[in-house]
């Protein structure tokens, strides 16, 4: 495996749309965003061709750059995804990599008056752009989501809140089943606020004037506000943490709007959504540092609780830990664009 690029036999179109919904948000991140939109090998050659699109959302921390990184033995997810197309292990369809940064690392996708509208700019902006400008089937059942960890979140929900939109999903470690996954973090939480006389923006403060990560905390505390911007904003902005940061007490109600956007839990309510899809893959690896193979098991036993055909859903637990899971992003892309070709 060569650790330099490798040519694409299909095309990578590096583009930058400008949102109006994410315009003046609240952290005063930039509203004209990275796009990158993949077109398989010949694409160009057969003008009148329509094809499927798979979105992909990134993790937590993570930004569109970020698919470009190399490490040893491992090729970024670009280029796998393109041998999936030109080594015919999957109909040719259209890749398109959607960036949610905020300045907290992450959107978890969802509106928030802390962060922005990112859900209403994938589901009313990215996607009909991509419509606009590309040869899409431009219907849910030739439309898929992807991602890992927040990314994975992201894929688990749109298509329950959008179902018009998005037909299939492939969640990679998604975060889900948060008593597991979350509620263990906020004990190590308090301890590292102490520092900071327990609050929170005053770590924020100290993490913004210094090189980042520099405190073993620093992860797990941007991981906290992050999430909590997303899922406890008021609608002035504020944010509250699901937990008292001197003591560590659960701020129950603080808590359960996190469990409100549990996928687990939002099944339930989303059923008919769930039932209508074409393909859902869960998967997890065995080791996982935040329980998330117990949230994939979880999720699993809910869509069968919830009359999900079983011929639908692709469930798996891989040997491994949180990290390294590249290599399961083409198993799934191939898997997804195989069922949306059947349909």
């Amino acid at each position: 495996m060569l650790p330099w690029s490798a040519e694409l036999a299909g095309t990578l179109n590096e583009q930058v749309i400008s949102s109006d919904l994410l315009r003046g948000n609240p952290l005063g991140d930039p509203h004209e965003r990275p796009l990158w939109v993949y077109t398989p090998p010949g694409y160009a050659a057969e003008p009148e061709r329509r094809y499927p699109a798979v979105y992909v959302l990134q993790g937590f921390t993570g930004h569109l750059g970020m698919w470009r990184n190399r490490t040893a033995f491992e090729q970024p997810f670009p280029e796998t995804a393109d041998a999936v197309f030109a080594g015919g292990q999957a109909p040719p369809s259209i890749v398109v990599y959607v960036d949610a940064w905020t300045s907290y690392g992450g959107s978890q996708f969802v509106d928030s008056p802390a962060t922005g509208r990112y859900h209403l700019y994938l589901c009313e902006e990215v996607v009909p752009w991509v419509d606009a400008r590309y040869r899409t089937l431009a219907d849910a059942g030739h439309r898929a989501i992807m991602g890992k960890s927040s990314g994975g979140f992201g894929a688990m929900i749109t298509p329950m809140l959008r179902p018009d939109l998005f037909g299939a999903l492939a969640s990679h470690a998604g975060d889900s089943l948060y008593e597991q996954c979350y509620l263990r973090d906020f004990g190590p939480a308090v301890r590292a606020l102490r520092g900071y006389d327990g609050d929170i923006w005053k770590w924020w403060r100290d993490f913004r004037s210094r090189v980042p990560f520099t405190n073993p905390a620093d992860a797990l505390l941007i991981g906290l506000l992050g999430v909590a911007a997303a899922f406890s904003a008021n609608d002035d902005g504020t944010i509250d943490l699901p937990f008292d940061p001197r003591t560590g007490a659960l701020r129950r109600e603080v808590w359960q709007r996190w469990l409100d956007l549990d996928p687990v839990r939002m099944a339930a309510g989303h059923a008919d959504a769930l039932r209508s899809l074409r393909a859902i893959w869960i998967d997890a690896g065995t080791r996982d540092e935040y329980f998330l193979d117990v949230g994939a098991a979880a999720m699993r036993a809910e869509l069968s609780a919830i009359g999900v055909r079983d011929d639908l859903i692709r469930f798996e637990l891989f040997d491994g830990a949180h990290g390294s899971l590249g290599y399961r992003y083409p198993l799934s892309l191939a898997w997804l664009c195989q069922r949306m070709a059947d349909g």
